[in-house]
């Protein structure tokens, strides 16, 4: 187990339903190589030392907390599904008084190393960021949110694809859904957030501009490969997937 100076926790995101896995069953519970999406998220917040796991759910909510019993985890509910920034929220109470860094992550990307969190969480630490996102850069960047920088290469804001301007979604720089965050100030922001966009959703995303606009820094760091980060949204993603692990 890694240690730090400062305590580092997970927060995994897997509340989503998954309509596009074209089945009733949460998407964070369809099997890959025989084990829940979940599982694979939950293995990277172990290795990586966490203090604390807790993991958002909603879609069946009963089903994942009988499934996961006895494993050490701690489970919040999101009862509405209103947006990611909504669902980051619903943690605020577990981790009251907690000083230290949250490490957020997304219950369907199966792929992802401890060693490129821990670079993640190196760049974080180094940078003195209040947040760090990971990005990845695709020849096609499809329907993702965009990474916006200025001419210094520092992150101001990601844009969700359906609110992004003509020149942004020109962007191939991606935001991944994963972040290194200070406690204190991920808990301020995500309360700020509004839901002012297409989807009428608290979107995570606006953490990023809430740091900027409040003079703090927040910093990027790009993942290598593109197939470490890529979420699980449809059964062709899954195949794909479990190629990679075989």
């Amino acid at each position: 187990m890694v240690q730090y100076v400062k305590p580092l926790s997970s927060l995994i995101l897997a509340a989503g339903k998954g309509t596009r896995m074209k089945s009733d069953l949460a998407k964070v519970l369809h099997p890959l190589c025989g084990r829940p999406l979940l599982d694979y998220s939950i293995d990277v917040a172990r290795k990586i030392g966490s203090d604390k796991i807790v993991v958002v759910i909603g879609h069946q909510a009963e089903m994942i907390r009988e499934m996961y019993a006895g494993r050490d985890l701690i489970f919040v509910e999101q009862r509405e599904q209103l947006g990611t920034g909504h669902a980051v929220l619903q943690a605020r109470d577990v981790f009251n008084g907690y000083d230290g860094t949250i490490l957020i992550l997304c219950g369907d990307v199966p792929l992802l190393l401890p060693e490129t969190i821990l670079a993640l969480y190196k760049r974080h630490m180094h940078s003195r960021s209040v947040v760090t996102v990971m990005t990845v850069i695709l020849d096609d960047p499809a329907h993702y949110g965009r990474v916006v920088k200025d001419s210094n290469g520092e992150v101001i804001k990601i844009v969700e694809m359906r609110d992004a301007t003509k020149e942004e979604k020109l962007v191939r720089e991606i935001n991944t859904g994963i972040y290194c965050a200070d406690c204190r100030f991920l808990f301020d922001a995500v309360s700020e957030i509004s839901n002012q966009n297409a989807q009428r959703e608290y979107y995570l995303t606006d953490i990023i501009e809430i740091a900027n606009k409040k003079g703090l820094k927040a910093g990027s760091f790009i993942a290598t490969d593109a197939h470490e980060v890529m979420g699980i949204n449809t059964p062709e993603e899954l195949e794909l997937a479990a190629r990679h692990l075989t």
